[in-house]
């Protein structure tokens, strides 16, 4: 039997307290992921969580707050970000993805008048698991780097980072009432007073450059010039990140036992996340997706609340202007993060196989097998189709057309 949510999509938290803890539980979640691609790019920290919360605060405004959903950093437009500033200045990095959001739009009115039962066609669940899969299984290598599992880290990341898997895994089964719904911020708790233990964490150092209120590094529109010349290096990921976006609604629908692609419809969740992507860019932040670790949140405490995503939002636009939350969010080590998304991204994965079953795919059937197969290898192995000088069809992208060519073509009866 399906379990379901503790507090459905449109219920509140009982109280204030309980509510900013399920949401602030949101907030470390997505914060490593959401400033690293700034981190990445020369792009300000702060200006990405800002964007991060209007962006989210967008998208509930456009699904009429049916969709808990956060909206975080992309990583897939980090190399076009880092080309484009690098020939022509962040402006027309900053226009490229101006011209994303624009798509998506463009993409959603399409969607609005001729339907998305085409999508489900091109997308049967053949398809989605195993993109599904990817999705999660894709994001493996990164959690066990960050947990010290490489072999390359020592002994102390490994042990941390063992200690906060240790304490979700505790928690989430033997944790009584709301305890049991916050595994990940405990296990953030106790995770980071072992690496202070361990010395992975300098208190002495925490706060160094930071100030109490320090305005992040905004780009605003207008401040620059509107340079055209990289929008050609931006167009063609925003197909790559509409793929995307369909199988993390699914994923998000698997979990909450949803159907989100109807309800509100994959052209509101597009036009929420085509509005955050042009309004992250508008005022210097890099583009906005929705995020699986706040999927896979959702999924482990069974909090499906659009309340407590929308407080989140909010607290990470607070977080943008209070430099010493920030400071402190971002000593976290990178070996609790390990620890806590080993389960985060294997539970994205598990819904994969969870679609497979629920929609009882025969997987006797070599047609079946054959799509699935090759899917997998490609997502997984590393496959890659470059584009231009700056982008490539790769990974869940690349599995995603893989299977949607071979859906299509391949006889349905053998």
């Amino acid at each position: 039997m399906e379990e379901k949510l503790l507090l459905d999509i449109q219920e509140k938290p009982e109280s204030v307290f309980r509510w900013f803890i399920l949401s602030f539980q949101h907030v470390f979640a997505m914060f490593g992921a959401t400033v690293l691609v700034p981190l990445l790019t020369g792009l300000s920290a702060g200006v990405a969580l800002v964007a991060s919360g209007i962006g989210t605060l967008i998208y509930i405004a456009c699904t009429r707050a049916k969709v808990p959903v956060y909206l975080g950093s992309s990583f897939a437009y980090i190399m076009a970000i880092s080309l484009a500033a690098q020939l022509n200045g962040y402006g027309s990095a900053f226009v490229g993805l101006m011209a994303v959001g624009i798509v998506y739009v463009i993409v959603a009115f399409i969607i609005r008048f001729t339907g998305s039962g085409w999508i489900k066609t091109l997308l049967p669940p053949v398809v989605i698991g195993p993109v599904i899969i990817i999705i999660g299984l894709s994001l493996a290598g990164i959690a066990i780097s960050n947990a010290g599992l490489d072999g390359g880290s020592g002994w102390r990341v490994p042990i941390v980072a063992l200690i906060t898997f240790g304490t979700v895994v505790a928690v989430s089964l033997l944790g009584k009432g709301f305890f049991r719904i916050v595994p990940f911020l405990i296990a953030i708790l106790v995770g980071y007073i072992a690496a202070w233990a361990f010395g992975l964490v300098n208190m002495s150092e925490v706060f160094v450059e930071y100030r109490f209120l320090q305005a992040p590094s905004f780009q605003f529109i207008g401040t620059y010039a509107l340079d055209f010349r990289a929008v050609l290096m931006f167009l063609p990921i925003a197909f790559v990140t509409i793929a995307e976006h369909i199988g993390d609604h699914t994923v998000l629908g698997e979990v909450t036992g949803k159907d989100f692609i109807d309800d509100p419809g994959l052209d509101k969740t597009l036009l929420g996340d085509g509005l955050a992507t042009f309004a992250s860019a508008m005022i210097g932040g890099p583009a906005n997706t929705t995020y699986g670790e706040n999927t896979g949140v959702v999924a482990m405490t069974r909090v499906g609340s659009v309340y407590v995503t929308g407080v989140a939002a909010v607290i990470a636009i607070i977080i943008g202007f209070f430099g010493y939350i920030q400071a402190l969010i971002d000593s976290i080590p990178w070996a609790v993060i390990g620890g806590m998304t080993i389960i985060l991204y294997g539970l994205i994965a598990s819904n994969g196989v969870k679609v497979l079953i629920r929609a009882k795919v025969n997987l006797g059937n070599m047609r079946n097998l054959i799509i699935m197969s090759t899917m997998l290898v490609i997502g997984l192995g590393g496959a890659m189709i470059p584009l231009n000088n700056a982008i490539s069809l790769e990974g869940m992208s690349l599995a995603a057309t893989a299977g949607i060519v071979l859906n299509l073509i391949l006889p349905k009866q053998l």
